[in-house]
Formats: structure tokens, C-alpha cells, sequence
């Protein structure tokens, strides 16, 4: 995520002095909650229904969950381009792509 949408989060977030809310705790159970938000959103619909009929609200939940994944990333001072490219090379080697393509089997089953 650019530094720049980061520090427009924070500068958001400290107008209006809730960074005293926003410990890494309740930052974690935040992301759960607009993640089920999200998931709502697909319960009972085909994934065209939402996508269609759900977009503006799609949007919104998943701008919610990545506001507070920002947060907690930057309040724990990690970068989370850093963290994305570590996870991705993990994964690489977790699931090599001779072993993986077209394949949904996690790598412990590989």
C-alpha cells in the first residue's frame, strides 16, 4: 500500500483522536468483523449476484478490512508491501507450481 494512502488513514483516524482506541488487538478483531462483513454479503448469493447486484457495498467492506490491516501494519511498524513479497516467497516454496497448478490441495497435501 502506498505511505501516502497510509498516512491519509492515520491522518484520519488522528483528527479524530481514536488512535487511542486502535490498539493491535482490537485492530485484529476489527479486521475480523468487516471481514464477516464482507462474507455477508455472499451468504445465500451466487458470486455473480454480488458482484453484480453488491458492487458499491463489496467496495466498501473491502476498503474497510484493508483500512485496518493498514493500521495494524503500520502501527506495528512493518511495510506491507514488505510483508506481502515475504509471505509470497513463502508461499512459493509451500506450493511450487509443479506441484500446484490447477491443483486446490493444500501443500501439506501436495
Amino acid at each position: 500500500m502506498k505511505k501516502e494512502t497510509v498516512n491519509e488513514i492515520n491522518r484520519f483516524r488522528d483528527e479524530r483522536n481514536w488512535r487511542q482506541f486502535h490498539n493491535p488487538k482490537d485492530l485484529a478483531i476489527s479486521i475480523s468483523l468487516e471481514a464477516s462483513e464482507l462474507l455477508e454479503l455472499f451468504q445465500w448469493k451466487t458470486n455473480e449476484e454480488v458482484v453484480e447486484a453488491k458492487a458499491d457495498a463489496l467496495k466498501e467492506e473491502l476498503a474497510d478490512v484493508l483500512i485496518y490491516c493498514a493500521m495494524l501494519a503500520d502501527d506495528l511498524g512493518l511495510d506491507m508491501d514488505t510483508i506481502v513479497m515475504e509471505k509470497l516467497k513463502k508461499n512459493a516454496v509451500k506450493y511450487p507450481v509443479e506441484k500446484s497448478r490447477d491443483n486446490k490441495r493444500k501443500y501439506n497435501e501436495l
